[in-house]
C-alpha cells in the first residue's frame, strides 16, 4: 500500500466490480474517495445494460461532496464524474486521479495531475505482489468491455513480466 489517496471515476469502480477486483483499490491505496457525482453515475449504471454493480458501495469508499470545477477542467467539456475527479485530485498533492476516458486523461497530463487507470491499477497490484497474474485480469477487462488496444495490452503485460 502507498500514502496516496485515490480520487476514482466511476468507470474503474464498474470495471473493477465487474472482474471481482474493486478491492485491489483499497489494497493500493490509503484513501479511496469517490465524489458524489461519480457516486450517481455508479448507481446509475447498475440500472442500465448489462452493468452489474454493487447497488450499495463499499463502506471504505469515502464519498466526497462535489466542488466548484476549475476553469482549466471545465475548458475539456468532460462528463461531470471525470470533472470532479480532476477536480478533486488537482487540489491536493497526494491524490491521484483513476479514470478511464481518454479526453479526461489528457486533460489530467495537461495539468499535471497524477493520474492512472484500471489498467494501470492491475498492474501496480502485479508489480506489489497483490495479484500473481495479471492477464487474466486484463482479458477478463476486456471481455467486459474496457476499451485497450491490442498492442498497449502486450506493452504493458510485458512491462510486468507476462
Amino acid at each position: 500500500m502507498t500514502s496516496r489517496r485515490f480520487v476514482v471515476n466511476a468507470s474503474p469502480i464498474i470495471f473493477l466490480t465487474q472482474i471481482k477486483s474493486l478491492q485491489l483499490l483499497r489494497e493500493l491505496a490509503t484513501e479511496v474517495a469517490i465524489p458524489a457525482a461519480v457516486r450517481a453515475e455508479v448507481l446509475a449504471g447498475a440500472n442500465r445494460h448489462d452493468i452489474l454493480v454493487p447497488v450499495e458501495l463499499p463502506r471504505w469508499l469515502t464519498i466526497i461532496p462535489d466542488v466548484p470545477v476549475p476553469t482549466e477542467v471545465a475548458g475539456w467539456d468532460l462528463g461531470a464524474g471525470e470533472s470532479q475527479v480532476l477536480a478533486h485530485a488537482a487540489s491536493s498533492e497526494d491524490s491521484e486521479a483513476v479514470l478511464d476516458d481518454l479526453q479526461a486523461r489528457r486533460c489530467a497530463r495537461g495539468l499535471g495531475i497524477l493520474m492512472t487507470g484500471t489498467l494501470g491499477l492491475i498492474l501496480r497490484a502485479k508489480r506489489v505482489g497483490l495479484v500473481s497474474a495479471a492477464r487474466p485480469l486484463v482479458e477478463d477487462l476486456l471481455r467486459k468491455g474496457l476499451y485497450l488496444s491490442r498492442g498497449l495490452v502486450e506493452t504493458a503485460l510485458g512491462d510486468v513480466g507476462e
